[in-house]
């Protein structure tokens, strides 16, 4: 254990600017705590390899982002793997770490070393198809469809390479009018998965770059391994614009052929895919407008026959016609109402005639016709029982031709005594008055 002098604090807790630990302290105090640390396997790209008589120095950093460590191994532990250990190579290590006081660095020494075989990098890119499979990242759902002309496309490639110019030259090759946004980034090495993910994030963000385009050429089975990388994945998936890969030859397949959007066999693919052919579209417009114009006069010359039949038919021929049939109608029809209210004129003059007829046969006059009289008082009553007259009335007799006036000459026998025999009057005994009297 460290031996802290007795005036400094002995817990890194205790230090303050008024009392703090000297820089060899904190070293020793760091190599001790590291030093406790177990042995470890730890995975890495070598990037930087020095070899001695008795010691190898190498740099091994992390096969997706740019962090390293330093580590030594035994020389004749490397001469053992042969020529396998090169720069680039990817290694496991059994090492122990350590730190260097002097430097204040950390370090790993090496104790057995040996290299990660294609077999167990395509088994461990089976396990992480299979987890990212799980999720739906790869569903077919979830992909969107590739516009048919993109104002921009974005294009994300290597510095100088064929890739880029396969991709902008078969794409201006069937629409010069093309417009590229290009991300020139490393598409090899331990900074490759930060640079593609930057650059798609960037041109994600453009809102005029309606697709993105990763290309890159041919390479070994390392080199392609970025490209399976489960962060560049899953940015990828992440991303709002359509993405197309175009990764390697036909027979590489990294994951980002199964996240991206459309997937493209090589870069020329791919330059072909994302744009119609200029001169394709324009022989299909031609076509069109052709059958258009073809259904058109189709379309007119049917509307003239329809037109010239309508025509033809008697009523347009001759389109007084129409009126003289409503006439003729009209005429049929004012004598059918003509002869209708004759027939009830009729009826109903027969019928007043009748009722008529009944009137004058049961009125007072047609009585008074045949004889009888109607005898009143003064006043205007009619006398209608002997009884009610008296000898010397002035009575009131209206008869078929006029009225008289009359008076009793004796007074009619009550019903107690004998009626006497009735004796004819002499005309001049009934009439006394003339027949306004």
């Amino acid at each position: 254990m460290t031996n802290v002098p007795p005036h400094l604090p002995q817990l890194a807790g205790d230090t303050s600017a008024e009392s703090p630990w000297p820089v060899r302290v904190l070293s020793m105090k760091i190599a001790e705590y590291v030093d406790r640390m177990s042995p470890l396997w730890v995975e890495g790209q070598i990037v930087q390899l020095n070899v001695r008589a008795r010691t190898a120095y190498l740099t091994l950093r992390d096969a997706d982002v740019d962090m390293s460590l330093s580590l030594t191994v035994p020389t004749n532990t490397l001469n053992a793997m042969g020529p396998l250990v090169r720069e680039g190579a990817r290694v496991v290590v059994h090492a122990k770490p350590t730190f260097w006081t002097k430097r204040g660095q950390l370090m790993l020494e090496g104790r057995v070393m040996r290299p990660v075989g294609e077999g167990e990098l395509l088994l461990r890119l089976e396990q992480l198809k299979r987890t990212l499979a799980a999720e739906g990242i790869f569903d077919r759902d979830r992909k969107k469809a590739l516009p048919f002309l993109p104002r921009r496309i974005g294009l994300v490639t290597g510095r100088a390479g064929a890739a880029e110019n396969d991709v902008v030259e078969n794409a201006r090759r069937r629409w010069p009018a093309a417009r590229f946004e290009i991300r020139q980034v490393a598409v090899q090495g331990p900074d490759t998965v930060q640079q593609v993910g930057g650059a798609i994030r960037e041109l994600d963000e453009i809102d005029d770059v309606d697709v993105i385009v990763v290309a890159r050429g041919g390479g070994s089975f390392e080199d392609l391994l970025p490209f399976s990388n489960e962060a560049l994945v899953r940015v990828v998936a992440a991303a709002r614009t359509p993405i197309v890969s175009a990764i390697g030859h036909d027979v590489d397949t990294p994951l980002l052929d199964h996240v991206a959007d459309l997937r493209a066999s090589t870069p020329t693919d791919a330059g072909k895919s994302i744009v119609p052919d200029l001169a394709l579209e324009s022989s299909s417009l031609r076509e069109a407008r052709v059958r258009l114009s073809q259904g058109l006069r189709g379309r007119f010359a049917a509307e003239r026959r329809h037109l010239n039949a309508l025509v033809s038919r008697p009523a347009l021929a001759d389109p007084s016609s129409l009126v003289a049939d409503r006439r003729d109608d009209l005429d049929r029809m004012t004598n059918r109402s003509a002869y209708a209210l004759r027939q009830r004129l009729s009826r109903a003059h027969d019928q007043v005639a009748h009722a008529r007829a009944q009137v004058v046969a049961l009125s007072p006059q047609r009585t008074l016709d045949r004889g009888y009289a109607v005898v009143q008082q003064v006043d205007g009553t009619l006398v209608t029982s002997r009884e009610s007259v008296s000898a010397n009335d002035l009575l009131k007799v209206t008869v078929a031709d006029g009225n008289f006036a009359a008076t009793p000459v004796s007074a009619p026998p009550t019903r107690d005594s004998k009626a006497p025999t009735p004796k004819k009057k002499t005309n001049a005994a009934r009439k006394t008055r003339g027949d306004d009297a």
